[in-house]
């Protein structure tokens, strides 16, 4: 119980349902509770399916697919969370608005790169070497669970405080967005030193 609480606690931190939410206020502010429940349920079916495929084919997926070590996903993930990372502190929501683009399916956009990036998927890979493979698809299935429902009340609780607090709002999806940058930074540093110690352990 303590690996599997382990495992689902890695996933779900990368997942960061807070994070997750400041990036999404432009949705969260345009669609309404059940549009919104809509969407993000299309978005985490989505990420689920791919971060099990991950889990179950393993390392083997980089070796004999791409023929790459793991470890370059880890420090290419790394480096494009820390870009990502000192942009938001910077530009705030603006920056993951460019990066999701102005796709016309909400959900694939929302999942792909908010929900699944390097990160997560290292993660489900790291799950899928802990665990069976339906262990680990339990473990990343309770996971985007518990990061689905906590989005879906902070979207409620964002829809009873808003006409009501309105500029306290802002300011706080301001500063929540620029503080959880630097928490987003301080992870992209710790994948890209995990990738390098991988790499020097082989040499």
């Amino acid at each position: 119980m303590a690996d599997f609480l382990h495992s689902a606690g890695l996933l779900l931190v990368l997942l960061n349902p807070f994070l997750v939410i400041v990036y999404l206020i432009d949705v969260v502010q345009k669609l309404d509770f059940a549009s919104f429940c809509k969407v993000l349920l299309r978005a985490t079916t989505i990420s689920l399916v791919v971060f099990c495929s991950f889990a179950i084919a393993g390392d083997a997926f980089f070796n004999n697919i791409m023929q790459a070590d793991f470890a370059s996903l880890q420090i290419f993930g790394g480096i494009i969370f820390l870009l990502i990372g000192i942009q938001f502190v910077f530009k705030g929501n603006a920056t993951i608005e460019i990066l999701r683009g102005e796709s016309e399916n909400l959900a694939g956009a929302i999942a792909m790169p908010i929900l699944i990036g390097p990160g997560t998927i290292s993660a489900s890979v790291i799950i899928g070497e802990r665990h069976d493979s339906l262990s680990a698809c339990s473990v990343i299935l309770c996971a985007e669970i518990v990061s689905t429902l906590i989005m879906l009340l902070l979207k409620v609780l964002h829809d009873y405080v808003k006409p009501r607090k309105e500029p306290l709002v802002n300011r706080y999806i301001e500063v929540a967005g620029r503080i959880t940058a630097l928490f987003v930074g301080t992870i992209s540093i710790e994948m890209i030193m995990q990738g390098i110690q991988t790499w020097a352990h082989k040499m």
